[in-house]
């Protein structure tokens, strides 16, 4: 009831905007004003929402996500909302989580321990917006069925394991993907340790693992612990050996990222121990590290020879153009790799009659412009954006003859400001 009222007293504050960006004003029908037409596409993505609220990414914000969807709910030109991939996280857990063997018992925590959030978004399909779900990849082993369960009615854009593909528009015009379908250390694998696992079922990529000792790291109060990691001293020649020099590339951004986040645990504690997605045993860090040995660089247990195995990756992934180990490993931290990638994906693909690409997944966000065509990256909702300045950002794409995109911020006052100008590369 305090809600409503402080909304409805909202109402009557008009705000100027103060700076370059144009601040919208807080209204009763919602978080703009609406035009007659339904034709506003929502997309939000990297919520992050968590198991427990003392290591979840999203604790603060996912009070300002529930204000953001009432306001939504009231958004008369609101056609859909698309929630592009990482809504739920299975990544984001200490090392000292207990091992557990049931992926779908998981999810159905984390939604009880954000049930709120579910509440809200089952009274948006109530009233009439179109609810999609995108998948990511902290969330590669959600299961339609867990996600029917607690939100009946949902579409879920699905097609290889643990991806998905969202077209949508007046003209089918606009493609929507979390993109890390063309992240090497974040696409599924289930090639790399199949032998390894006698199992095919083995769909977690590198990425996994890095993410539970990053979050234990900052559990621990980020330590900054001197590592003596085997340094690959011989580098490979690219243009004699692509194989070795790929394998090369790949140490060297583990180096990088471990010697920036460095773990308490000792190099050989079996710190993985995992019971899911075709994984039961323990596993050190030493299992996991590329090291060289008689001229091959390699892992020795986990992901050995990983270069090897991604242009498989690539088609049971349903890649549609597909590119090097080297070019996606070299890219994999820069935002313009995906930009890249929704260039030759969509906008300059003479097969694709795309104008309009929304992925998410690098919590950057942006919006580039081609001619008449548009990529847009949506951001994320985590409290503590690493990687940005910004958080609580959505996109929003106007569909007809001619589609538009702007990218807000939700801000904790309840209004939105349009950073779109701030964001365009």
């Amino acid at each position: 009831m305090i809600r409503k009222i402080i909304v409805s007293l909202l109402s009557f504050v008009i705000i100027f905007a103060l700076t370059s960006c144009d601040v919208i004003n807080i209204k009763n029908e919602g978080l703009w004003t609406t035009s007659d037409s339904q034709d506003k596409i929502v997309v939000i993505s990297d919520i992050h929402l968590g198991i427990n609220d003392e290591y979840s990414e999203t604790v603060a914000n996912r009070t300002y996500l529930l204000d953001f969807l009432n306001q939504l709910e009231n958004t008369s030109d609101v056609r859909e909302l698309v929630i592009n991939g990482d809504f739920l996280d299975e990544w984001y857990l200490p090392l000292t989580y207990a091992k557990y063997t049931d992926s779908d018992e998981f999810y159905r925590q984390v939604i009880a321990n954000n049930q709120v959030v579910f509440d809200k978004l089952n009274s948006l399909m109530t009233n009439g917006i179109k609810l999609v779900y995108v998948p990511g990849n902290h969330d590669l082993t959600l299961t339609s069925e867990i996600l029917d369960e607690a939100l009946p009615g949902i579409v879920q854009a699905r097609d290889a394991e643990g991806l998905g593909l969202y077209i949508t528009g007046d003209r089918q015009e606009i493609a929507i993907e979390h993109s890390h379908r063309y992240d090497v250390f974040s696409a599924p694998d289930s090639v790399t340790n199949a032998e390894l696992c006698q199992s095919e079922d083995t769909i977690l990529p590198p990425g996994y693992f890095y993410a539970r000792v990053a979050a234990s790291w900052i559990l621990q109060g980020r330590p900054l612990i001197k590592k003596d990691y085997q340094i690959v001293t011989d580098i490979p020649d690219l243009t004699t050996n692509p194989d070795q020099y790929g394998a090369y590339l790949y140490y060297s951004i583990l180096n990088s990222l471990f010697n920036r986040v460095t773990q308490i645990e000792d190099f050989e504690d079996n710190i993985f121990d995992l019971g899911i997605a075709g994984f039961n045993g323990s596993y050190s860090f030493e299992d996991y590290y590329p090291v060289q040995t008689n001229d091959i660089i390699s892992a020795p247990i986990l992901f050995q020879n990983f270069q090897r195995t991604w242009d498989e990756r690539q088609t049971i992934n349903q890649v549609a153009v597909k590119n090097s180990f080297i070019e996606a490993v070299a890219g994999a931290l820069s935002p313009d790799y995906f930009f890249n990638q929704a260039k030759v994906q969509y906008l300059q693909n003479s097969n694709q009659s795309i104008d309009v690409v929304v992925f998410g997944h690098t919590h950057v966000s942006e919006y580039r412009q081609l001619d008449n065509k548009f990529y847009v990256n949506s951001g994320t909702w985590i409290d503590h954006n690493t990687v940005s300045d910004t958080t609580r950002t959505f996109t929003v794409i106007t569909t007809g003859t001619v589609d538009s995109a702007i990218v807000y911020t939700f801000n904790t006052n309840g209004t939105i400001t349009d950073i779109t100008s701030n964001v365009t590369k």
